[in-house]
């Protein structure tokens, strides 16, 4: 039977490519996406709902079907506010993972970062690790959770420094071996392909894919 597919951040680098294969699979009749405003695309499988997701519960009744993908994320550079930035990578997350348990869908796929520990002193790996360990205690049946490194693609917004950032891990990344492999570069359109063949896997429990694991996968 086809499934239904529900992603929120769908306008992001990741979730620009999981779209993507969603769109592109057999396996999928359906993918209804949350955005803030409508994206520049148009296809048969897919459903765009503009939504504020400070209000994310008056969707819940469209928020069904087989598995709900989380791509959330901000930056400081572009949420300077920390209150605002734990919305966007922590409470909004948290909220779609109680819809799922309340909406009985299998499967939650969440995109997190390399070095998530809520005991860490950094702002971004402490808010990271805090929301892995939250949404692992709501009871969903099938949580994948997703620890990419520094991410590779095109982005449609300028980031000079993580250009930089990028360029300097394409010099290094051959000479990262053993326990620093975890830290080579990855590119989003990698971690869209493994959450997508994830998603055709009925195995339930929490799954922590590392970056690493992440390559292997796609």
């Amino acid at each position: 039977m086809p499934y239904k597919a529900v992603i929120a951040g769908a306008s992001g680098l990741i979730g620009s490519c999981l779209l993507e294969e969603l769109l592109a699979s057999p396996q999928y009749d359906e993918v209804l996406v949350l955005v803030r405003k409508e994206l520049p695309l148009s296809h048969k499988k897919l459903v765009q709902v503009v939504i504020d997701f400070d209000n994310l519960e008056k969707h819940q009744s469209s928020i069904n079907g087989h598995a709900v993908f989380c791509c959330l994320g901000s930056t400081r550079k572009k949420t300077p506010v920390l209150a605002e930035y734990r919305k966007i990578d922590y409470e909004y997350p948290l909220q779609l993972a109680q819809i799922v348990v309340q909406n009985r869908i299998m499967q939650y796929h969440l995109v997190s970062a390399l070095g998530a520990d809520p005991k860490s002193t950094n702002f971004y790996s402490k808010m990271k690790g805090e929301t892995e360990e939250v949404i692992k205690k709501t009871g969903i049946k099938s949580l994948h959770i997703y620890e990419p490194s520094i991410l590779t693609g095109n982005r449609k917004e300028s980031r000079p420094t993580e250009r930089f950032a990028i360029s300097l891990m394409n010099l290094i990344n051959p000479l990262l071996m053993g326990g620093l492999i975890k830290y080579r570069s990855i590119a989003a359109a990698t971690v869209g392909r493994a959450m997508f063949k994830q998603s055709l896997k009925t195995e339930e429990g929490i799954f922590v894919h590392s970056s690493e694991s992440i390559k292997l996968l796609a």
